[in-house]
């Protein structure tokens, strides 16, 4: 099922002395901006109404049933019908149609930001910043029908409780033993022929034999069949716990690497908030992304961003590939595992989030370096960041999430349309 937005023109009539001014042509302009965002968004059903007032908004709402969320083109001033709306609680775009409806977009906007509501303003003479704000709700439509894979003896219940709640995204608990006997069903033939082709494409394989990576071939055919079999697009494992117990029959990192490559979301540690934003990385902007431990160097002004799984094609699937090497698994040197030498001089993102508070985090930098040093985890990403003030707001554990180009402001929207705070780190 696609995503479907109302968009609501609210004025008053038009031989109201008020903004734009009396006698203003509502319905030329009401054709322009539908004919505009048909082309512009082709692929959400729209739903075009008018309302006059708070009741024809009430009754507008009543009228479409359920939505994904709506935007109101305030064509002229004082008609009341951005509040209405937005107290739905349904993510809202509030848009300022130029000397419109510029008063009362600055006025609903500070009251129902009072009120917490997920309203999302827009006053911009450029059509294209309304577009980008509709599409957020997409955005959000997408995550809601987004499922989660949890290989874990543990008790995730609480937070996946959360993540529901917050985000609408299912999580589902899969058992260890599930996931080792897809592995031992999984074809060896198969799991060959992505070893070989993991070796060929790597700069190098410095620890790993080639048996291991078999078995991470393997490992990535069992945590695929469990996407498909689940119609899910992410999977995270317990996976420092279960192997260091024995209760896993091989590391998932290179699996996690190819996931990540194509498309889906490969995740460590049975980290659900982590895997949570990958999926709202995935969806705002079709990029992979890839969890870190962060690591401050406040003498350079860098956090370097380790860890042993990270993907080679950053830029998403159609995007091209950095090299990487295939190493073992840093802290115990078993296993196979990514160090990916990821591009440098380009802007990333890094954030959290947390389902409990309803709350992210951001920060952004700039890729410097790809660090090669035996000690921690593989893939090493200096990023040139005010680390000092990110150190000083840091709050929520140690995993990060990052991601390249500067999505912050496109994190701020979408925060605010799903009803999150959101904490800027490097401020």
């Amino acid at each position: 099922m696609g995503c479907r937005v109302c968009v609501v023109f609210s004025h008053r009539s038009p031989e109201t002395p008020t903004w734009p001014y009396k006698g203003y042509d509502y319905e030329a302009r009401k054709e322009a901006i539908k004919s505009s965002l048909r082309e512009a968004l082709p692929g959400l059903d729209l739903v075009f109404r008018t309302a006059m007032s708070p009741g024809d908004a009430e009754r507008v709402v009543k009228e479409v049933g359920d939505v994904d969320g709506y935007a109101v083109f305030m064509l002229g001033a004082w008609a009341g019908v951005g509040y209405a709306i937005a107290r739905t609680g349904k993510p809202t775009v509030l848009v300022d149609d130029l000397y419109g409806g510029s008063g009362e977009l600055i006025l609903t906007y500070a009251r129902v930001k009072s009120e917490g509501l997920p309203v999302l303003p827009v006053a911009s003479s450029r059509f294209e910043d309304a577009v980008k704000a509709i599409r957020l709700i997409e955005v959000i439509s997408s995550i809601r029908r987004s499922k989660i894979i949890v290989v874990t003896d543990g008790d995730v219940s609480k937070s996946a409780e959360a993540i529901k709640e917050s985000l609408g995204i299912e999580v589902l608990k899969v058992s260890p033993d599930k996931l080792n006997r897809y592995y031992r069903e999984a074809s060896l033939e198969e799991a060959e022929k992505w070893a070989d082709k993991w070796i060929s494409e790597a700069l190098r394989v410095v620890e790993p034999s080639r048996d291991e990576i078999v078995k991470a071939g393997r490992m990535y055919l069992a945590m695929k069949r469990l996407l498909m079999e689940e119609n899910a697009s992410a999977i995270t494992v317990d996976c420092l716990t279960l192997v260091y117990s024995g209760r896993l029959e091989a590391y998932p990192c290179l699996g996690f690497f190819q996931l990540n490559n194509e498309g889906f979301i490969g995740a460590c540690e049975a980290d659900l908030n982590s895997t949570a934003a990958m999926l709202i990385i995935k969806h705002l902007t079709g990029e992979p992304s890839f969890i870190s431990d962060p690591v401050f160097d406040l003498s350079k002004g860098w956090i370097i961003y380790a860890h042993c799984v990270a993907p080679s094609k950053v830029y998403g699937p159609g995007g091209g590939s950095n090299p990487y090497i295939i190493r073992s698994h840093a802290e115990d040197r078993r296993g196979a595992s990514i160090q990916s030498l990821m591009p440098l001089g380009e802007e990333v993102t890094t954030i959290q989030v947390n389902p409990f508070e309803k709350a992210m985090t951001v920060h952004t930098g700039r890729a410097v370096a790809n660090i090669d040093d035996e000690k921690a985890c593989r893939t090493k990403l200096a990023v040139e960041v005010k680390a000092d003030r990110i150190l000083e707001n840091w709050r929520w554990g140690w995993h990060r999430v990052t991601f390249y180009g500067n999505w912050a402001k496109e994190v701020r929207n979408l925060a605010k349309l799903m009803g999150f705070k959101v904490y800027q780190e490097d401020l």
